[in-house]
Parts: C-alpha cells; structure tokens; sequence
C-alpha cells in the first residue's frame, strides 16, 4: 500500500498515518491477514520517530483495525465472513439434495426451475437498503449507488431498521457489519460496500501541483476531515485548499475561482456552473460490479442457457 506524509502539516504524522491505515483496510488495499510495515522500518524510509509510529498502530489495535502478534509484527485484522461459514456449507448441501432427489423422481430441470422461482416470487427483494448512522454519508452513498444502479435505493441509520425488511436487501460499509448485524434478523443475506482506493484514485493527480487553489466541498464533515488529511499528506499545501461545508450559509463562496473541485457525488451536482467538479465517489467499482450483478440475479434469477445440461 502506498503512504505519504507531509511535515509541518497540521494534521500529525500519527493522524496521517492512522488516516491512510483505515482507509487502505476499507477499501480493500490492505487484505485481512497482511503484515503492516514494522515500526523500523517506517521510521527508517520516512524518517519519522518510532513512538509516533508505535502511538499510531496502537491506536489502530485500540479501534480493532490491526492486531499485534508476538514476536511477528503487526497485521490487519481478520474480519468475520460468512462465505464459508457452516450455515452456508449446510444450504449448499440441502440445495444439491434437492436436485439429486428431483433427479432421482424423473423431475426435469425446468420443472425444478420452475417451482423454485414461484417460490422465490413470494416476496422477491424489491429494494436495497442502506443502513448507515451518519446520515450525510448515507445521503452520499444512496445518491453514487442510484447512479450506478438501475434498483430502487433506500437508507436508513441503525436505530430506525425495520422490524420486517419487507423485500429489503440490506446494504452496508464493512466497518459497521458487527453493529448492522445485531438489529437484524438472524441469517439476513446482507451486502457489504467496499470503499475505493484513495491511493488508486489520486495516483493521476500526483506529484501534487503548485500555485493551483483547489477546493474541496461536502456535507459530510468527514468526507472533509479525509480529504485534508490525506491530501496534505500527499503534498498539497494547505494554502493551496480551500474547504467549503455545503451545510453552511454561502458555502459557494471563492469555488468558483480554484482551479478544480474536489467533491463528493451529491455535492457535484450543487456546484456552481462554472466550477470543474473532480468527484470522488466512495464506493469501489467492484462493489458496484457486485450490486449490478445481484440486480440482474434478481430479475434472472434462474436463467438457463440453450446449451446447459442437467448434472449433478
């Protein structure tokens, strides 16, 4: 994974590097399981102190991110999965019975398909629903999936989950599985949004420009903490940003004048008309490759090609 920091920056090293460390594991940069770089050997390629170091990787290993393994290192932390879990090791099991037994009556393919679909129609999933707590990162995230997918999109924040999902299909960001997961019923199939690269994306924005003003604009307080941290670290100077909070009276004012925007995706479409908009959508092209496909599943959900034969 590729880290930058910036000295004489206001955000500290130690935010910097915790920052970058978070988001490589949300989106997927950093795989559960990996080994982070040792203590030395950051200190060494970026000559930062060891202690800013260890104070950020413990901080890391504090919110669950990371794990110290004696006498190994530090790694990212496993997270639960359900791929492969006994519950599912079980359905696949009671769903190839099912065709052995079909088979073994004289029950062709398409009556089994047939039947299977009927009762899948019963209460087919009409929806996805985004549970997020922070309410403008959900209005952020509602906005980037209905852009990307042809399926309606609602959200809704932990508290407010309802009782009977109702068609629902569950979506949410992996940091808040664990949370998400206690307000449902048990075995709800749940999808879980990747976070995009940041590395990845600023890759062609990079060796940071001079003499440019650049704005970067959101609703989500976070959205601009981030953008801060991590674009001081890659070499922006912060008087080369200017930072505008849409939840604020005028906060339009100067956009018009740098030279690009840097946004999210519901806040390119509030930009003045003269202003370059560079939006930065949070959700990874995989994730969206994801739901399209869960998307046509539903719509085809046991589509059988001309050429495909019954074998078991």
């Amino acid at each position: 994974m590729q880290l930058w920091f910036a000295r004489g920056s206001e955000v500290s090293i130690r935010e910097q590097l915790v920052t970058q460390v978070i988001l490589g594991i949300l989106s997927d940069d950093l795989a559960a399981g990996q080994r982070l770089p040792s203590t030395r050997e950051l200190a060494r390629r970026f000559h930062i102190h060891p202690n800013t170091i260890s104070s950020g990787y413990r901080q890391l290993e504090r919110d669950r991110w990371v794990e110290f393994r004696h006498g190994s290192g530090v790694y990212v932390r496993e997270q639960r999965s359900d791929r492969g879990s006994p519950a599912a090791l079980v359905l696949d099991q009671l769903i190839l019975k099912l065709f052995r037994d079909a088979r073994e009556i004289g029950a062709p393919l398409s009556a089994v398909r047939l039947r299977l679909r009927q009762w899948l129609e019963l209460q087919p999933p009409d929806h996805f629903l985004l549970i997020e707590p922070e309410r403008e990162l959900g209005e952020i995230l509602t906005v980037e999936i209905r852009h990307s997918v042809a399926f309606p999109v609602e959200s809704c924040s932990i508290d407010d989950i309802p009782k009977e999902l109702d068609g629902a299909v569950p979506l949410m960001l992996p940091n808040r599985t664990a949370a998400v997961r206690k307000k449902l019923p048990e075995n709800t199939d749940v999808l879980t949004l990747q976070v995009r690269s940041v590395p990845s994306s600023l890759s062609g924005w990079l060796p940071a420009p001079t003499g440019l003003l650049i704005g970067v604009a959101s609703g989500w307080p976070n959205f601009l903490k981030l953008a801060r941290t991590i674009l001081q670290a890659a070499g922006f100077h912060i008087d080369s940003l200017l930072f505008r909070d849409t939840s604020k009276a005028n906060w339009q004012r100067g956009l018009p004048q740098t030279a690009a925007v840097v946004c999210d995706t519901l806040t390119a479409a509030q930009l003045p008309p003269n202003c370059r908009a560079i939006p930065f959508p949070l959700v990874s092209e995989s994730s969206i490759t994801e739901l399209r496909r869960y998307v046509e599943s539903i719509r085809n959900p046991l589509a059988e090609s001309h050429s495909e034969k019954f074998t078991c």
